[in-house]
């Protein structure tokens, strides 16, 4: 039944109304408007685009309290059942970003000094985990069932990973005008939507740990020095190697099912 209702789902139907539902967004980011934060964009508020589009389809799609159950799934942290998974979804990014920042002082590159805003981590816990909530809903809660039942999880995390990259282009270049860092930032998008969804099928299909994730991943960007500013390739480089690593240790059919034991994440969740 559940396989029936998420391909029955259109993913080019919510793609295209979430980049519809973006462009006003997008066009208010080109005003010379003051920043939310240092290379933040005020276009970076479309963040609430896919929830939308998401609650707009079910609502279409008449399903008694779709609405409602899709919303309470941001808060569905019961499906964790193994908490191990809390140790990749709350430290995988800031050692990305730690080790990154290694190899770049090892090979004496170009580099800020580190400086991280402890006091704010807070706030931009609170604020990017809101934003997080808007997303996931959409991304995750929405179509990445669809998705994954007609092109498996490998391929679906890929296009998943791809539009979320292009539906960023235009707020990266308004905050960050820099060709080279916009294209090796939508490498690691990609990346990050791979292990977005390695995540989510080994907890239950959880979109909290989605959310935790994602709000993890911008908050250590936003404390790497100058808010970002110092991304490099190496980041990418380390989050490609990790999907690769996962994708060989889980499978690229459902990123959930572990080789090496008998008992696999796909199993239990049944």
């Amino acid at each position: 039944m559940n396989a029936i209702m998420s391909t029955s789902k259109s993913p080019l139907k919510f793609f295209l109304l979430v980049l519809v539902l973006s462009i006003p967004f997008w066009l208010v980011g080109f005003l010379d408007l003051p920043k939310i934060l240092p290379n933040l964009p005020v276009s970076a508020m479309m963040f609430v685009c896919p929830m939308v589009a998401a609650l707009i389809l079910v609502h279409q799609e008449n399903k008694p309290n779709g609405m409602k159950d899709l919303l309470k799934r941001a808060f569905d942290f019961k499906r964790i059942k193994n908490k191990i998974w809390y140790a990749p979804i709350v430290l995988l990014m800031p050692a990305v970003m730690i080790l990154s920042y290694g190899m770049m002082r090892l090979l004496e590159m170009p580099l800020p000094e580190p400086h991280i805003p402890f006091k704010a981590i807070p706030i931009f816990f609170l604020m990017f985990f809101i934003s997080a909530i808007a997303e996931e809903i959409g991304w995750t809660g929405y179509i990445t069932d669809p998705l994954q039942d007609r092109w498996g999880a490998l391929v679906a995390s890929v296009i998943l990973g791809t539009v979320w990259a292009v539906w960023h282009i235009i707020p990266w270049f308004q905050g960050h005008p820099n060709p080279e860092w916009v294209a090796w930032h939508g490498a690691a998008t990609v990346a990050m939507r791979i292990l977005i969804v390695w995540l989510y099928n080994n907890t239950g299909k959880s979109v909290f740990a989605a959310i935790l994730f994602h709000t993890m991943i911008n908050v250590s960007v936003f404390i790497y020095p100058n808010y970002g500013s110092g991304y490099d390739p190496f980041i990418t480089i380390i989050l490609a190697i990790a999907a690769a690593i996962v994708t060989f240790l889980w499978g690229s059919e459902t990123l959930a099912r572990y080789r090496y034991t008998s008992l696999s994440a796909t199993d239990v969740n049944r």
